[in-house]
């Protein structure tokens, strides 16, 4: 692991609301890493973050230092943040948001520099500490997250009391346990599908996954906990705004982990797959010149600054792309378990159909290796909203996903499956 908590007061990343610079620290901000090799010598890599997102040039950047300090490829590396709102700008993460000085925007870049060493030396300790291990899953069972665009925020006490929660939400806490011969634990990786979003101060923090993880590692001191974010775009900590709630979630979330830690896990044996894809996911119909042009001299700020960068991208000579390239990512961990991870903010709908036509014993992932916008379903998407379309304006793309977004990633993530499923059962 490696401490990332900025060492100077500089920009926050999650709300376009914030006007100034961080002031104070609630808590550090962690990279963590960890390896995991199979009897024949083939790796993964799981790094989580505690941001709110990284760009695809940051991404891109830190992968190839892995790879080249490593001798690990795109497939086998997945960064993970875990989208906490109290944590630094970074890269050009949510570009179209931020209306910094000059000095900030240096701050920024020398940040994002040092992150991509403190991560290359985090995976660079992790690879020098492999040894053989036990390592098992199970999961557990967490009730805070609550699906924001089904519930008032303001009525979902009553609502919850009452036993009426709309919407749907996944519950499921995924954990992987590390221990040494004797049993004892050594790293614990969990997930869950809920926005950081307890905390909107101008303190640095983890938020509720960072209390979770500090939780865990006060529990076992001898051990690091990984927090990785599921597909929880469309789901929020409710009620929040207090560091009290963002600590008790965490302790509900760190008494989930350890309830699956003290019980029956499954064994992880075998070999493993990594299997990585670029799908080039399409937009629906691009603006024209002509309509960035009007929309750069919008009242609205976000929408003229976004509307001012495609036109500098256009007239530098580079059309806007009708597609981008989304990462795809399954590992195939033995035959026990799949791991699929996503870019962007996923929401819940993806976790749920994932895991029902690939099978229970797979586990979803979002905000991995490029944070490029919201990722509506097919529902979300026509339902439209900010989760729908509304949020492209703060990541500066031009427009929103085609109606076929949803079928084209489940598409490609069953594909990759196959590759890394192939790949685990292949002769070594």
């Amino acid at each position: 692991r490696r401490n990332i908590t900025p060492t100077e007061y500089m920009w926050m990343s999650g709300y376009a609301s914030r006007d100034k610079p961080a002031d104070s620290k609630l808590t550090d901000l962690w990279a963590k890493a960890l390896v995991l090799e199979d009897p024949a010598g083939r790796r993964v890599a799981l790094v989580t973050l505690d941001l709110v997102g990284i760009d695809r040039e940051t991404s891109q950047r830190i992968r190839d230092r892995v790879q080249e300090s490593f001798g690990l490829e795109r497939s086998q590396i997945a960064l993970n943040c875990s989208h906490t709102h109290t944590g630094p700008v970074v890269g050009h993460n949510l570009s179209s948001m931020y209306a910094f000085d000059e000095e900030q925007a240096a701050l920024v870049k020398s940040y994002t520099s040092k992150l991509e060493e403190d991560v290359t030396a985090a995976v660079g300790e992790a690879i020098e500490s492999l040894a053989p291990r036990q390592v098992a899953f199970n999961s557990g069972q967490a009730t805070f997250a609550v699906n924001r665009r089904n519930n008032t925020e303001a009525e979902v006490p009553q609502i919850r009391a009452a036993g009426r929660l709309r919407g749907p939400v996944d519950y499921e806490v995924p954990v992987l346990s590390v221990r040494d011969e004797d049993g004892k634990l050594l790293a614990v990786a969990f997930g869950y599908a809920c926005h950081a979003t307890c905390l909107s101060s101008f303190q640095w923090s983890g938020d509720y996954p960072g209390f979770a993880q500090l939780a865990l590692e006060e529990r076992h001191p001898e051990a690091i906990a990984l927090f990785w974010a599921g597909c929880g775009a469309d789901q929020n900590p409710i009620p929040r705004r207090t560091v009290e709630l963002a600590e008790q979630y965490g302790q509900q979330l760190a008494d989930a982990v350890d309830r699956a830690l003290s019980a029956v896990a499954t064994p992880l044996n075998g070999n493993l797959g990594a299997s990585y894809a670029e799908l080039p996911l399409a937009f629906d119909k691009l603006p024209s010149r002509e309509q960035l042009a009007r929309e750069a001299e919008s009242s609205d700020r976000y929408v003229a600054s976004r509307a001012k960068h495609l036109l500098s991208q256009i007239d530098s000579g580079e059309p806007l792309s009708q597609t981008y390239p989304y990462p795809v990512q399954v590992w195939q961990l033995g035959p026990q378990l799949r791991w699929v991870t996503l870019g962007g903010e996923v929401v819940i709908d993806y976790a749920l159909r994932l895991k029902h036509e690939l099978g229970p014993d797979t586990w979803v992932a979002g905000y991995t290796n490029d944070v490029m916008a919201y990722i509506p379903s097919r529902r979300v998407l026509t339902e439209g909203g900010y989760e729908g379309g509304g949020a492209m304006v703060y990541y500066g793309l031009p427009t929103v996903w085609s109606p076929e977004v949803e079928e084209s990633i489940v598409r490609q993530v069953t594909e990759t499956a196959k590759d890394a499923a192939e790949q685990s059962s292949a002769p070594q």
